[in-house]
C-alpha cells in the first residue's frame, strides 16, 4: 500500500518551537523524511538544495544576495554543503527577526558545530529518525515481527514507495560514495563496510574498539574514527551506561546500536524476513528496535539523552533505563513471543542497586499476553506508550 504522507510526531514540537525561533534545524540521517516534514509544515516556503552545485555555487559565491531573495521563508536543505552561510544568517535575523529560514542536515558533527558557533540562541534543533513505531501503526498491520524488523522504518519503504530489498543495497552504496567519503577520506572502501557489518554483528554489546580493530585489520584509534563517521551520519547510537555517586563499580564502555533495523538486516546479510526468524541476531535486532523506539520518543519531544543501560562488576544488567523529570523507567526486553518469570528478576532488585527512584518497571517481549496492573508491566512491544 503506498501512502503520500505520514504525520510525523515531531510535528507540534516543531510548531511551537517555530513560533519564539526565526531558524528551525532538523538534522538526521539521509531520507529521514527532514525535507519532507519542513514542506508539509511549511508549504510557503521558497526550497533550495545545496546539493545543487549551482545553487550551491551561487550561495557561496553570493551569500548576501543568495538569502535575500524570498520574502515569505527560506528553506535551505544540506546547510552542511555551504556553512559560511549561517554566518550571514545570523546577521539577517538578528536585524529582522522576522525573517525565517528552515535548515536541514544530515551531518551531524559538521552542522552543530556551525549551528552553536553561528546561531546559539537563535535556532531551535532537532533531530528527526527514520519513522517510529507510533507513527506506523496502520502501515505495519498484519505484519510479524521478522517482517517489521527485517524492512526497517525509513520512510521510502513504510509509505510503500520502495522496499527494503531495493532501498537498503542502494542506501549503502550511496552512504559509502558520498557521506564517508565528505566526512572522511577513506580510501578502502571494502575494509570501511567491513566495519560497518562487523558493527552490525555486534548489536546489543559493548563497544569494544581493540577487538574490533583486530577483525578489521586497523588499529583501535582508526576504529574510534571510523565509528565517528557512523555517528556523524546517523547511522548508530552508542547508548551509555547509567552512573550515579554510588560506590558499586559499573561498566563504563558504551553499546552499540543501529538507528534502523532495516539496515541493519542488509548489513548482516539477512535477505528475507523467513530468514530472519530463525538468524541468531533476532533478539539483539529485537533489542535494537525497542531501544531505538525509546529513544526516537525523546527525539521526538526535542529532547535528547536520558537512555542508559545498567551493567555492574557483578554482570547484573538492565537492558534500558529512561530518566525523566530524575525519575527512572526500567525496561527488560525479550523477543521471545512466550513470558517467562525470570524475565523480571533484575527489575525486581535494582531499586537495590541504584539511588535514583525507579518508578516504573516493565518487561516488553513479542508475545500477546499483557498486564499492565502489577508492579512490573508485561508489555507487548507495540505498547510501549504504556510505560513512557
Amino acid at each position: 500500500m503506498k501512502v503520500e504522507y505520514i504525520e510525523r510526531t515531531l510535528t507540534s514540537v516543531i510548531t511551537e518551537a517555530a513560533e519564539y525561533y526565526s531558524v528551525i534545524c532538523v538534522t538526521g540521517p539521509r531520507q529521514s523524511g527532514k525535507s519532507t516534514l519542513l514542506k508539509h509544515l511549511f508549504p510557503t516556503y521558497k526550497e533550495y538544495s545545496m546539493k545543487d552545485v549551482h545553487i550551491r555555487e551561487f550561495a557561496l559565491n553570493d551569500p548576501v544576495a543568495f538569502l535575500q531573495q524570498p520574502s515569505e521563508g527560506m528553506f535551505i536543505d544540506e546547510i552542511q554543503k555551504a556553512p559560511v552561510l549561517m554566518e550571514y544568517i545570523q546577521g539577517i535575523v538578528d536585524n529582522n527577526p522576522e525573517r525565517k529560514f528552515l535548515l536541514t542536515g544530515s551531518s551531524q558533527f559538521e552542522l552543530m558545530k556551525d549551528v552553536s558557533e553561528s546561531l546559539a540562541g537563535r535556532a531551535g534543533v532537532f533531530e528527526l529518525m527514520p519513522m517510529s513505531l507510533s507513527e506506523t501503526v496502520e502501515q505495519r498491520a498484519g505484519q510479524n515481527l521478522s517482517k517489521q524488523l527485517y524492512e526497517g522504518l525509513y520512510p521510502a519503504v513504510s509509505a510503500g514507495k520502495n522496499t527494503a530489498k531495493f532501498f537498503y543495497p542502494s542506501y549503502v552504496k550511496t552512504y559509502l560514495e558520498k557521506d564517508v567519503r565528505d566526512l572522511m577520506n577513506i580510501q578502502n572502501q571494502m575494509q570501511f563496510l567491513r566495519f560497518m557489518k562487523l558493527c552490525a554483528a555486534r548489536i546489543g554489546s559493548i563497544f569494544n574498539a581493540s577487538e574490533l580493530g583486530a577483525e578489521v585489520g586497523v588499529d583501535s584509534k582508526t576504529i574510534t574514527r571510523w565509528l565517528s563517521v557512523l555517528q556523524a551520519s546517523y547511522l548508530i547510537t552508542l547508548l551509555p551506561p547509567y552512573y550515579e555517586n554510588i560506590a558499586k563499580r559499573l561498566v563504563k564502555s558504551p553499546k552499540i546500536y543501529f538507528n534502523d533495523t532495516g539496515l541493519a538486516c542488509y548489513l548482516l546479510d539477512i535477505e528475507t524476513p523467513k530468514q530472519l526468524e530463525h538468524d541468531k541476531m533476532r533478539g539483539p535486532l529485537f533489542e535494537n528496535m525497542v531501544v531505538i523506539e525509546i529513544l526516537k520518543h525523546r527525539y521526538n519531544q526535542g529532547k535528547d539523552g536520558g537512555v542508559f543501560f545498567y551493567r555492574d562488576s557483578n554482570q547484573n544488567e538492565v537492558d534500558l533505563l529512561l530518566k525523566q523529570e530524575g525519575q527512572i523507567t526500567a525496561m527488560e526486553v525479550k523477543s521471545s513471543m512466550t513470558y517467562h518469570a525470570s524475565f523480571e528478576r533484575t527489575l525486581r532488585h535494582l531499586p537495590d542497586w541504584i539511588k535514583t527512584p525507579v518508578t516504573k518497571r516493565a518487561v516488553v517481549y513479542s508475545g500477546d499476553l499483557e498486564n499492565t496492573e502489577g508492579n512490573i508491566k508485561i508489555l507487548n512491544y507495540n505498547s510501549l506508550g504504556l510505560v513512557l
